[in-house]
């Protein structure tokens, strides 16, 4: 898949949130990061994947495709904060459970924080689609559901959210 169009689209939307909230000369690299470690837990708690002690089925998968994107917003971001774009590449396949595809994540974002270098944010957004795949998600899914996520953020920008 060709990000730059994504990678167009949000840094059109950041520039939107940071001109309606007086942003302009703030670093928002720390609060991007967070807001992408919340989003992660956020989709881990809808699809349940962690929670050995219940029986309660995971979340339906439009829900967790929605959260999916929100992490896939922050990671377009961050890697505009810092000038980096992804280009695609054939993602190896993994062979983690979802649990351990979520580590791997959150490993990759901890790395990119300490040494926020163009390899380790190729390494985060590999490892987020890897993330991606294994929740059923194909490159369109996400482009597609990006679409959709972008629209409504603007919107909620245009209500005061």
């Amino acid at each position: 898949m060709d990000w730059d169009e994504l990678f167009t689209m949000q840094r059109q939307l950041d520039k939107y949130i940071e001109e309606n909230h007086d942003l302009s000369n703030t670093n928002l690299f720390e609060h991007k990061y967070l807001a992408l470690l919340v989003e992660l837990g956020e989709l881990a708690n809808e699809t349940r994947c962690f929670k050995f002690w219940s029986n309660k089925p995971r979340n339906e998968s439009n829900i967790i495709l929605e959260e999916y994107v929100d992490g896939i917003h922050f990671i377009l971001s961050l890697g505009l904060e810092k000038g980096y774009r992804f280009k695609s590449k054939k993602l190896d396949e993994t062979t983690k459970t979802e649990t351990e595809q979520f580590n791997e994540v959150f490993d990759a974002c901890t790395t990119f924080k300490k040494s926020a270098s163009k390899e380790n944010y190729e390494s985060l957004f590999s490892t987020y689609l890897q993330l991606g795949q294994l929740l059923g998600f194909s490159e369109l899914d996400i482009q597609n559901a990006y679409y959709k996520k972008n629209e409504i953020n603007y919107e909620r920008q245009d209500k005061g959210y």
